[in-house]
């Protein structure tokens, strides 16, 4: 059998595009290799996330210290606050659009976006994208995990004081031992969570959130009264200005900061299939993404101005900044508020995703639960401490080429599930082979020729500046190294356009 592609009209009594639909009991085999009972469409029942749970997922992903650390980053490029705050604003708007547009499916079918890739790429073929997103969202864990057991040593050093022996600790492969046991710490808090399933996740971001954002006012205020205003960062010109330096700099930037979110964007079904509706995921993700970006960007500069201020040098890790309080109790309160920001971030946006995707690799070996371990496992193996030494490599190479490449995987996404299928899908048949959705052994050639396509132009040009990254300062590919710093919207846009065109020319036979 091969593939099919629905009439845009769809079948006669179609349900409505928003509705929600369920699968048929018994319309997906019990012993379907291709199922197993955290990839099956979770029940129309069981979907009741409300549009404060998303907005709350939202707060509890984006209020971390990476998030925090952005602008910095920027700042460090050249750029003045309010370049560095507009930058980030600006990305989380434009990628809103493909999470929306993805997370569709999540409320309408509840499917994860491994299942839901399957239509586009195959039942079989899905496992490339999930296998590369999968493996971003473990760096993305095991760099969230570093920075959660630094964080720790940090301000555990500050409550034994400067000359303990927490601090003075003799070093193992470069960093004192007592901070590689925060990090195992860390790790292992993480650990515990996650085996609780979604419910657990759920009910941690909702406590999360409120929680992160009134450690960070306080924060604000603290450095604020101890400044006696917000300091000299905030009157800093620009090294850019608005001209003909600034652009160089601004646009690959942009796409860098798409990239940080450019896993969620493909994510996204994994938390929308368990939506009370389109309204909640739409609302809660709209509401929650951009707003809490753009106003936590800000706050990272108005704190780290006042620490300016009053240290004479800026200090952008808040861990740090926290760590220099006179309180011991503010100190806790801090060591906490950072834990949990940074423990609700790496679950929900780097657990979950690769959970699901290693479990679609082999659904009767791999549970979610199993998932999630072994993600724990290759997020540490990556040497996460190692790709945030450098911001121009951490923005520009890390965060830009993997924007393009998952970029071009939303492109093909999007153009499937919403110009070819109208958001029509035959539910069953993504857990069964011989279905619409089988293709060619499982495997669709199209997506993966626009997959390959779109990969080499967004990606194929990746350079370094000289001696700072793994990338030959004039590209891999140098006549494409004009294209590397739009990555994230040449992989999404050239994957759509070669995607529909194959698809036109060579149509899948219908059953």
């Amino acid at each position: 059998m091969t593939g099919t592609v629905p009439a845009k009209s769809g079948p006669p009594g179609a349900s409505p595009p928003g509705s929600r639909e369920e699968v048929p009991p018994g319309a997906i085999p019990e012993d379907s290799r291709y199922a197993n009972a955290d990839l099956r469409p979770v029940p129309v029942a069981e979907r009741r996330w409300t549009t404060y749970n998303f907005a709350a997922l939202w707060v509890g992903m984006a209020v971390n210290i990476p998030s925090w650390t952005l602008a910095s980053g920027l700042v460090a490029l050249g750029m003045d606050w309010k370049q560095a705050v507009l930058t980030i604003a600006l990305a989380n708007v434009i990628v809103l659009l493909p999470m929306l547009l993805t997370g569709h499916a999540g409320p309408k079918y509840g499917i994860p976006f491994p299942v839901l890739a399957r239509a586009s790429f195959g039942v079989v073929g899905a496992n490339l994208p999930a296998l590369l997103r999968g493996l971003v969202a473990c760096a993305w864990f095991g760099i969230q995990t570093w920075i959660g057991g630094q964080s720790i040593f940090f301000l555990a050093g500050k409550i034994f004081g400067g000359g303990s022996w927490w601090v003075l600790a003799g070093e193992t492969l470069g960093y004192p031992w007592t901070q590689w046991l925060s990090f195992l710490a860390f790790f292992l808090i993480e650990i515990v969570v996650i085996l609780r399933g979604m419910e657990a996740v759920r009910h941690l971001e909702n406590w999360a959130a409120p929680m992160m954002l009134l450690g960070a006012l306080a924060l604000l205020w603290w450095i604020a009264d101890k400044a006696g205003g917000l300091g000299p960062l905030l009157d800093q010109p620009s090294q850019l200005g608005w001209g003909a330096d600034f652009w160089p700099v601004f646009l690959p930037a942009l796409m860098g900061m798409i990239g940080f979110w450019s896993t969620l964007s493909l994510n996204i079904p994994d938390f929308t299939r368990f939506g009370a509706g389109q309204r909640s995921q739409v609302w809660g993700q709209t509401l929650g993404l951009p707003t809490t970006m753009a106003a936590f960007a800000l706050l990272s500069v108005l704190v780290t101005s006042g620490s300016q201020a009053v240290y004479g040098e800026p200090v952008w890790d808040p861990s740090r900044l926290a760590a220099r309080m006179d309180s011991t109790v503010g100190v806790l309160f801090a060591l906490l508020v950072v834990l949990m920001a940074t423990l609700s971030t790496n679950i929900a946006a780097n657990l979950v995703s690769p959970a699901y995707d290693l479990s679609n690799l082999a659904p009767r070996l791999i549970t979610f639960r199993t998932g999630a371990l072994l993600a724990c496992v290759i997020g540490v193996l990556i040497f996460p401490w190692k790709l945030i030494e450098n911001p121009s490599v951490y923005i520009f190479t890390w965060l830009g080429t993997v924007g393009g490449l998952l970029g071009t995987v939303a492109g093909i996404l999007i153009a499937d599930y919403w110009l070819l299928r109208r958001t029509r899908l035959e539910l069953a048949d993504l857990y069964r082979p011989g279905g619409a959705y089988w293709y060619a052994g499982g495997w669709n050639w199209r997506a993966l020729a626009a997959f390959a396509t779109g990969g080499l132009l967004a990606a194929g040009g990746s350079y370094s500046a000289a001696g700072s990254g793994p990338f030959p300062a004039g590209g891999l590919i140098p006549f494409l190294r004009p294209l590397a710093d739009y990555g994230w919207a040449v992989g999404l846009s050239s994957a759509a356009v070669v995607y529909l065109t194959l698809t036109a020319v060579f149509r899948p036979r219908t059953r």
